[in-house]
This record gives C-alpha cells, structure tokens and sequence, in this order.
C-alpha cells in the first residue's frame, strides 16, 4: 500500500514537470506501446493407450502376497498397558509361551545298574524315560533309604510324612514324585497365567533355590516351567514369571508368595501337589501362620497330595500333619544313622587361643579344597573371614547380616570351588546342598543339639564320607554330654598333636573394608614416599579472621 502511495506521489511529481513549458491546448502525446509476448511454447503431453500388443510384451507387475484383513490395524494398535500394571482377581489368560524340554537324543540302554541286595534302583519304579535321563545327568544309581521306603507310596498317589534332615535324599524324593505326576496326568482343561500345579514351601532363600536347581537338574528334558519365588531381591523379576506365564512348578517362601496371592498374580486354586519342607524351622521362625493362609488357599486335601518333611518331629508338627495330610505313609530317619554310617567326628579339646591354629594348619597341611566353618555369631564369624583372609586364604563370609545378592554369589563361588573356606553361622546349616564339602568345623560348638546334626549333615552327603571336626575349649566343652546323649554314643576326644600346633606365619595386615585408604606400613615400598600433608594454623579466637564461631573479646560492646 505504502508503495502504491509512493509510486503514485513521484508519478505526479513528474507530470507537473513535463507540464512546464507545454501547451496547454496542445492535444495529448498517445500513451505507448506496450508489446505483449506469447508464453514460452511447452509441447503438450503425449498421451498412449494401451493395447493388447502392449501388454504382452510388458512384463507383469510384481505383487506381494495379499494383506489379511486386519493386519493394518494389528499393526498401528495403540499399544495396551503390560499385565505387570494391572491386578485381576480372575486369572490371566493362557499364553502360548511355554518351557521347551531339551531335545536330546538319549537311548535307556545306556543307564545300566546292576542289581544290589537291600537296594532299591530307579529302574525299579518304572519312571518316565524323560525323567530317568535326568537322574542319569545327575549321577544316582541307587535310592537312598528314605527315597526306597517313600517312592513306592507317593508316586501311587499316598500322602506322605517323614522325618529327615538334609542329606539323606528327601529334596530328590518328592521332586521325583512331582515330576512323574505331572508327566503320567497331562491337564485336560485350559490353562492361565499364574496357576501352578504343584507348590514347594521351604522356609529360607537358600533351601528354595537349592530345591529349584535341583528341580531343573531332574527335570530337565521334562518342558515345565518351575519359577521361584522368595523375599529379599527381584520382586518385579518374580511378578512378570508368574504373570506372564504358564507355570507348572512354585518354589517359593511363604512371605512373598502370600503377598503374591494377595494381588491375585497367583492362584493356588489348582494345586494337585504341595510340599512343605523343614516344617519344624518354619515353626520356629512362625511362618506357621502364613503357611496355614496358604494351605488354607489350595484345594482340600482329598483332592491334592500332600508331603510333609520335617527334621525334627515334635508335637506341634505331628497335629499340623495329622491336619493337612490324609493317611500319610510315614518314615523317620534318625539322625544318629547318618551321623555315624557317613561321617567321621573328631572333636578336639583345645583353648580359645588355640582353635585358630589347629584350623590353619589342618586346612594348610592336608590341603583341603572345600571347608565349611560354622560360628555361633555374626560379629565372630566375620572377624574369622577377616583373619583367613590376613593369613592368605580364600575366605567368605555368609550370615544374616549379608545382602542377598552378595549370599548367592558366595554360595555360587564356594560351589564352583572359587572359595575354599566359608565360614557361616546356622542360616546355612539346613537345606544347602553343595557337593565335594570334605570337612565341616564347628569353630564354636552349637548352643542347640539339633543344630550339630545339621551342621555336619553339611558333609557325608547322599552315602559320600566327610569328616567333621569340632572344637571344645573352655566356655562350650560343657556341651558334649548333651549332643552325645541326643546321638546316643560317646564321642571321641583327643588332643591335636603338636603339629597341629605349629605356630602359622605371620598374618599381613589387611585393612577393613570400611576404610578409605591404606596405613603406611602397608603401603608398597616401590612407590615414593607420600608427603607430609601441610596443616593450616589455626588462630586464636577473638584475633581478626578467626575461626568460625569464635568468641568475641571480652571488652567488646554488647549489642
């Protein structure tokens, strides 16, 4: 606009211009010419049609395979949230994704055991191929007792009720026996998410993933899905397994798996099979309670199978069996028969000072791969691992006060022989199965009978022989009638020998991990020496720029 009133403006300027000096009766100039010019010529698009000719000799359109109907909008779906966000209480539904057994060529032929008197082989108890291959895998020949007297009855479909301790194939007994029901009675209806068919209770972390290690081993060309559940770590792990998936087997602690069954991401209304392991602990740790909402949450027991295994049977345990079992077969293995048939018991008399050194030189001197040490007390128990390590062995420590994570991994290590001594308090001292333990001892002697059983039911496990060592000194010697009247022999007592006594080398000090940095005495002597950090001065309160906070002169004006 501005530039039409500009151009407007000079054009008048200009005409009064060239009006100066003209005629005004002169007629007007004629305005001029402008030539107009054609666009540019653009030929026109030639247009062809198509004709029979043409098709012939164009070769043919490729196509693709044709779109199912649907497909785009199976492919821009806004996508729903997960089923980890979201808790029903009705089952999830069932998913294709299912465990796959390993397809493994294996021919029967080639597990030959020849018969024995008074044992029984696996052969014996006409079990699934799939399941014999594990048991080959796993290197069993022949049942130990509990598994002869227990098998029989179970895998017909008996209640069962025993009283073991670990060590003497219970854990093996009824997996054996959950295995072959779940592989002889294939499910006849659909299946959900979260809906197990058998159910294993065991009152610590480390006895469920042990039971479930083992489960694996047996079970695994087997295609179930076996999921643990335990508190303390990998709670979002745990919940995606069950929520997610088809799951055949629960190895769990009743803690978790309560908290689970509260959110409706498990459901036990399906339980064909449940195993209540170490029952007597989960007594005295008063799980019994959760036990009995869980119980409580499974089918009655007339149309679930129930096993029940405790290592101590008192009266307690008896009525929670008599309740939650029907017709039981029942077995007891005693504790004695173990401790002497696989286990060889030495216990030492020695002073407080001296336990130490007989430790050193016997694991130094024989040369021993795999010990296990058992303390009563956490803050003993460290400062022993504290003190093997200073004196150049691998040692670990595992005891309550351990994070989770750091006890599977030391469990993990001393299993595949990384660790040669772990010293332990009693949190291991039921359920943990590791294989090749030659020697248990007892640094301090157990303040519970039962307890010694179960700590040198460490070694001497499934008919190998180990050897137990014990030390009574002067503050726990009072001890021994008590554990020989609960094995009902007299142990023997001897003095270690002097070199046994042989004092050990000098210990390099090894700073706790607490602290920031190294003292200078262990410090390499390679390096240069550190300088002398200079100290500010610090001046005197009342003087200018002193301390922070100092006091004001006493003749100074009060404000």
């Amino acid at each position: 606009m501005f530039r039409r009133l500009i151009k407007a403006a000079q054009d008048r300027l200009l005409k009064s211009k060239n009006d100066k000096g003209k005629d005004p009766q002169a007629p007007a100039p004629p305005p001029p010419q402008v030539e107009i010019k054609p666009p540019p010529h653009r030929p026109a698009p030639t247009t062809h049609k198509t004709t029979a000719s043409d098709k012939q000799t164009r070769p043919p359109q490729q196509k693709g395979p044709p779109r199912e109907q649907g497909e785009y909008r199976r492919r821009h779906r806004r996508k729903r949230p997960s089923s980890n966000n979201r808790t029903t209480d009705a089952p999830s539904p069932p998913t294709e994704k299912t465990a796959t057994a390993k397809k493994t060529y294996w021919n029967p032929s080639e597990f030959k055991v020849a018969p024995a008197d008074g044992k029984t082989r696996f052969h014996d108890l006409n079990l699934p191929e799939e399941i014999m291959h594990g048991i080959f895998d796993a290197g069993f020949e022949y049942c130990t007792p509990i598994q002869a007297a227990i098998l029989p009855k179970t895998l017909a479909g008996t209640d069962a009720s025993g009283k073991a301790q670990t060590g003497t194939g219970k854990t093996a007994a009824f997996l054996i026996t959950i295995l072959t029901h779940l592989k002889r009675n294939p499910p006849t209806e659909e299946r959900h998410r979260g809906v197990p068919r058998a159910l294993i209770m065991a009152p610590t972390r480390e006895l469920a993933l042990q039971i479930t290690k083992e489960a694996n081993l047996l079970g695994k060309y087997c295609g179930f899905r076996i999921v643990t559940v335990f508190g303390g770590l990998g709670y979002g792990q745990q919940r995606q397994m069950l929520a997610q998936n088809i799951v055949d087997i629960v190895v769990a602690t009743p803690g978790r798996l309560l908290d689970f069954k509260d959110q409706g991401i498990v459901h036990l209304g399906k339980v064909e099979i449940l195993v209540i392991d170490e029952a007597d602990e989960m007594l005295n740790m008063g799980f019994i309670p959760d036990i009995r909402k869980i119980v409580n949450s499974t089918p009655p027991r007339a149309k679930r199978q129930t096993m029940f295994f405790g290592a101590t049977i008192t009266t307690e345990v008896t009525h929670l069996a008599s309740q939650w079992t029907r017709d039981p077969v029942t077995v007891e293995i005693d504790p004695e028969q173990v401790a002497v048939d696989s286990v060889d018991q030495v216990l030492y008399l020695v002073t407080s000072r001296e336990r130490f050194t007989v430790l050193y030189n016997m694991i130094a001197q024989q040369n021993l791969k795999r010990v296990l040490v058992f303390c009563n007390r956490r803050d003993e128990a460290r400062r022993l691992s504290d003190r093997l390590k200073s004196h150049g062995m691998n040692s670990a420590l595992l005891s309550g006060d351990v994070a989770q994570t750091r006890r599977i991994s030391t469990l993990e290590g001393f299993r595949d022989g990384r660790i040669r001594v772990m010293v332990s308090t009693d949190v291991a001292g039921r359920g943990i199965h590791i294989e090749d333990i030659s020697h248990v001892f007892n640094y301090d002697l157990p303040l519970d009978t039962e307890d010694y059983v179960h700590r040198i039911g460490r070694t001497g496990r499934a008919g190998s022989l180990g050897t137990s060592v014990s030390f009574a000194t002067e503050h726990e010697s009072y001890m021994i009638p008590k554990i020989e009247e609960f094995l009902g022999k007299k142990l023997h007592c001897v003095y270690p020998d002097n070199a046994l006594l042989k004092p050990v080398p000098s210990a390099s000090v090894i700073a706790h991990p607490t602290q920031n940095a190294l003292s200078d005495t262990t410090r390499d002597q390679s390096s240069p020496p550190r300088k002398p950090r200079r100290r500010r001065p610090r001046k005197k309160p009342g003087t200018a720029g002193g301390a922070k906070g100092s006091q004001p002169p006493a003749d100074a004006p009060k404000t």
